[in-house]
C-alpha cells in the first residue's frame, strides 16, 4: 500500500495517485477475472474484504498525519469515515445475506475512492497553493458514509416489510 506510505510522508499528491491507481487497477482485476471466467467466490471475497483495508488503512493513515499536526477534528472526522465506509459495506452484506439486494446510497466505493483522491491530490496546498481539500473531503466522506448505511438500513427495513407481509398474506 504505497498510498499508505506517502501519506505518512506527507506526499499527499504522490498519495492521491497511488490511490487513484491502486483503485483502477483493483476494478479491472475484478471485472477481467470475471469475464475471464477465471473468477472464484472466495475471490470475490478476498476482493471486497482487501478494499476495506485499504480505504481504512489509507484513512488511518490520513487521520495519524492529521493528530501529527494536532488537527483533532479532522483526524476524528477520518475515523468516522472509516467506521461509515465500514457500515456501507456491513449493510449491504448483511442485507444480501438476508436476500435482499442493497446497492442503494450515495456513498458507494466508486464515489468514496473520488472524494479521497480529490482530498488527497489537491490536500496540503501541493498542487494548488493555499489549497487544501483534504480536510474537506474527509468530512465529506464521514457525512456521506454515515448517510448512505442510514439509506441502506431504511431500504433493508421497507424491502423486509413487503416481505414479511407477502409471507403473513400466505398464511
Amino acid at each position: 500500500m504505497p498510498a499508505v506510505i506517502l501519506v505518512i510522508e506527507g506526499y499527499f499528491v504522490l498519495a492521491g495517485l497511488a490511490f487513484i491507481f491502486g483503485s483502477v487497477m483493483d476494478t479491472l482485476d475484478g471485472r477481467y477475472s470475471r469475464m475471464s471466467g477465471n473468477g472464484t467466490m472466495f475471490g470475490a471475497f478476498l476482493d471486497s474484504t482487501l478494499d476495506r483495508i485499504e480505504e481504512g488503512a489509507v484513512l488511518t493513515a490520513i487521520a495519524f498525519n492529521f493528530a501529527d499536526r494536532g488537527e483533532a477534528v479532522p483526524a476524528a472526522a477520518c475515523v468516522a469515515a472509516v467506521l461509515g465506509s465500514l457500515m456501507v459495506s456491513y449493510t449491504r452484506a448483511r442485507a444480501e445475506a438476508l436476500g435482499v439486494e442493497c446497492k442503494v446510497g450515495i456513498a458507494t466505493r466508486p464515489v468514496r475512492v473520488v472524494i479521497l483522491s480529490i482530498g488527497l491530490v489537491f490536500g496540503a496546498g501541493d498542487l494548488i497553493s493555499d489549497v487544501d481539500l483534504l480536510p474537506a473531503a474527509i468530512y465529506t466522506m464521514a457525512g456521506l458514509t454515515a448517510f448512505t448505511a442510514g439509506q441502506r438500513v431504511w431500504h433493508v427495513r421497507n424491502e423486509l416489510k413487503v416481505v414479511e407481509a407477502a409471507e403473513a398474506s400466505e398464511v
